[in-house]
């Protein structure tokens, strides 16, 4: 009767792990199934931390000149029904968490989430990224570069350069190149090599690059077209703060300064033109009430 008893809750156990299997297989399935590309264009908005800044000394202000002096990392993902853009990668790498501890800080920069759960959350992986673009070469906007080398790279001919020259560690410094190790294996990756050019990334006008040379020899912004939202002109660091605009004044670190000037110029123009939003990434005031992933802005 035992060895009855025995086998039955044995044939049980092996009917409710089948249907456990069973039940379970469309939730793993699902995971591995890639999003639907959308009817139009979509912009994520991923939190990539924030810098905490004493004061607006570094950049040409003066006491009282500056609502708040820190400022917001935001990254982006771009989906558009041909692809995908990532846009910056963040000013911590994803590695620095491998101790589960967070949030992450370092100098002034503190950031509470890595990128890649952010991107997995919305059902990507750097494989499902088409392209990547970065603003500029500084450190706070390319710590996860090196994890899209598979991607599409689209760089300008001047950044570029300064990227891979041989040059002192210059971490930390502003105006500098970010760590060598952000930019593992881009050196390896499909370029697309522009040189002082803007660059329409899915051939419909809906995702332009725009070059904006100043703060760096090779500055990129990006301009996008949103079906609901409406035109938007993400700055890089074309500008930190809004008061640049009303003072007119440009970061003491740029490597051109009236460049600079000549190429913000040119976007408040087009802006203008366009009848577009001017989205200035380290916006603090501004940044802390725009949407985050999950959702988005389209």
């Amino acid at each position: 009767m035992l060895s009855n008893m025995t086998h039955g809750i044995m044939n049980l156990v092996f009917a409710s792990a089948a249907l456990t299997g069973l039940t379970a297989w469309p939730s793993a399935h699902a995971q591995t199934r890639k999003p639907t590309p959308p009817k139009s264009v979509r912009m994520y908005v991923l939190d990539c931390g924030k810098i905490t800044v004493a004061n607006g000394d570094s950049m040409g202000f003066k006491p009282g000149e500056l609502a708040t002096a820190n400022m917001v990392t935001p990254c982006f993902l771009i989906v558009h029904p041909r692809g995908t853009l990532m846009w910056d990668t963040g000013e911590i790498p994803d590695s620095a968490f491998k101790s589960g501890v967070a949030p992450q800080t370092a100098g002034a920069f503190t950031v509470d989430r890595p990128l890649l759960p952010q991107l997995a959350a919305l059902g990507y992986t750097p494989a499902d990224i088409t392209y990547l673009a970065l603003s500029h070469y500084h450190g706070d906007h390319v710590a996860n570069a090196s994890l899209f080398a598979g991607s599409t790279w689209i760089v300008q001919q001047g950044d570029r350069d300064k990227i891979f020259a041989p040059r002192a560690d210059t971490k930390g410094k502003l105006g500098g190149v970010g760590d060598p190790a952000y930019f593992t294996g881009l050196d390896k990756s499909k370029t697309l090599l522009l040189k002082g050019e803007d660059y329409d990334v899915f051939g419909d006008g809906a995702v332009v690059i725009k070059f904006t040379p100043g703060h760096t020899p090779g500055h990129q912004s990006l301009f996008l077209k949103l079906a609901k939202t409406g035109p938007v002109l993400l700055s890089g660091d074309l500008y930190h703060y809004p008061e640049e605009m009303t003072y007119k004044r440009i970061p003491p670190f740029d490597t051109d300064k009236e460049q600079t000037a000549k190429s913000r110029a040119m976007i408040e123009d087009f802006v203008k033109k366009n009848k577009a939003q001017l989205w200035i990434q380290h916006d603090y005031t501004s940044g802390i009430k725009r949407k985050i992933a999950p959702e988005f802005y389209e």
